[in-house]
């Protein structure tokens, strides 16, 4: 069946009150921009509290405009859906039958009609739809029956201007509208744990810019090619990232040279906080975003990550700070980041990694260790931001 309507559903926008239309607009936005690559036309247009996606060009891909709308935050789900004139109840019924015979091939099917009647000069109401219906349903489908508490089917009929007629529903990602809680800075490794973290923030509707740590020689360009490509997959539900790829080669070996080694991950992790947070001030962003998780690695226990923490002004958001690999895992497995994140090449978080790092840092003790690196970390670190390299990354 051709269709050349969908209904967007949403959730938690709909109990924001005065503020809702903002948060619908917004929405709308994002759901433009997902379809942008999508072969055909489509306008997206509001009407009495729903949101239509409808197609505006003879020909178009059913099953791209499906995956694009499958990843626009704050969708939770889309009905592919049938509008018709009003031109009598006798007609409305032998289109829904209709409908049945080309979008559901099984016949046997347990159903049940939900009518909605948002134009209440229709001349009948809403039960009496859903008993007269069920009837000529039941009268083209002999084998179906009626089921109204657990249907296979549930047949939507809903008499406004148009009719909208529909019985499937796509599930989307939920959350809220990306840009509509500000922005963050995500600091995205070659890693499984980053990417999953701006997913999830993402999903609440943080708009991502990103950081990347770059150490060459001793990480390779297919590395940093590597987080170029999990951020492409992420911006499909984020949208386009701006990713700094920063040379951070330089700071860890003066760190290696003058810091104890068992605390190197630590006082690393310190000044890629410092730099990241630099861009994220440049920026407009409002908290730094990482994959951290409590207790997953020495430099992520709670001593850590208050060590890692003292650096920063800003607030750091660790969506996954509760999670345990395997849930990160079935995450990023679902978003499609997962195969990317397991290529063997390394970024500097492993490249530089003591053989026994310390996992209760005193705090007091790491500041000291960073007084050895006065002579020159000043003068690197503006290097560091000097030579940055930005990429704007979009989904593919």
């Amino acid at each position: 069946m051709k269709y050349r309507a969908f209904l967007i559903k949403y959730g938690e926008i709909g109990v924001k009150g005065k503020n809702r239309f903002l948060f619908e607009n917004m929405l709308m936005t994002q759901i433009r921009h997902a379809l942008k690559p999508v072969e055909g036309a489509f306008e997206v247009t509001k009407e009495q509290g729903r949101i239509y996606v409808l197609v505006v060009s003879e020909d178009y891909d059913y099953s791209g405009t499906v995956e694009a709308l499958k990843c626009v935050f704050g969708i939770v789900g889309f009905c592919p859906l049938l509008q018709v004139p009003d031109e009598g109840f006798d007609r409305l019924a032998e289109t829904v039958v209709d409908y049945l015979t080309q979008a559901h091939p099984k016949k046997n099917f347990t159903f049940k009609v939900n009518a909605r009647r948002a134009r209440k000069n229709y001349p009948m109401d809403s039960m009496e739809i859903n008993a007269e219906l069920g009837g000529r349903i039941l009268d083209a489908f002999p084998e179906a029956s009626v089921d109204v508490h657990d249907p296979e089917l549930v047949v939507c009929v809903e008499i406004r201007e148009q009719i909208n007629i529909y019985s499937e529903n796509i599930p989307g990602p939920g959350g809220m509208p990306v840009g509509s809680n500000g922005k963050g800075m995500l600091l995205l490794s070659g890693g499984i744990d980053s990417p999953v973290a701006g997913y999830m923030i993402a999903k609440r509707g943080v708009s991502l810019e990103a950081t990347y740590f770059h150490a060459p020689p001793y990480t390779s360009e297919r590395a940093k090619q590597k987080v170029v490509d999990l951020a492409r997959i992420v911006a499909r539900y984020s949208g386009p990232i701006r990713l700094n790829i920063v040379n951070f080669t330089d700071i860890q070996l003066y760190i290696y040279e003058k810091c104890p080694h068992e605390e190197l991950t630590i006082i690393m992790r310190r000044y890629m906080m410092k730099l990241a947070e630099h861009f994220a001030a440049e920026s407009g962003c409002l908290g730094l975003i990482t994959g951290e998780s409590i207790g997953q690695v020495a430099s992520q226990t709670m001593h850590s990550l208050a060590a890692t923490n003292d650096v920063c002004t800003m607030p750091v958001y660790r969506p996954l700070i509760g999670f345990d690999k395997q849930e990160i895992v079935t995450v990023s497995e679902q978003i499609g980041t997962y195969e990317t994140s397991i290529q063997p090449f390394e970024d500097c978080c492993t490249i530089f990694v003591a053989k026994h790092p310390v996992t209760k840092p005193h705090l007091e003790h790491i500041r000291k260790s960073e007084t050895h690196l006065d002579e020159k970390i000043d003068e690197l670190m503006q290097t560091a931001i000097d030579t940055v390299e930005i990429l704007t990354v979009e989904a593919e």
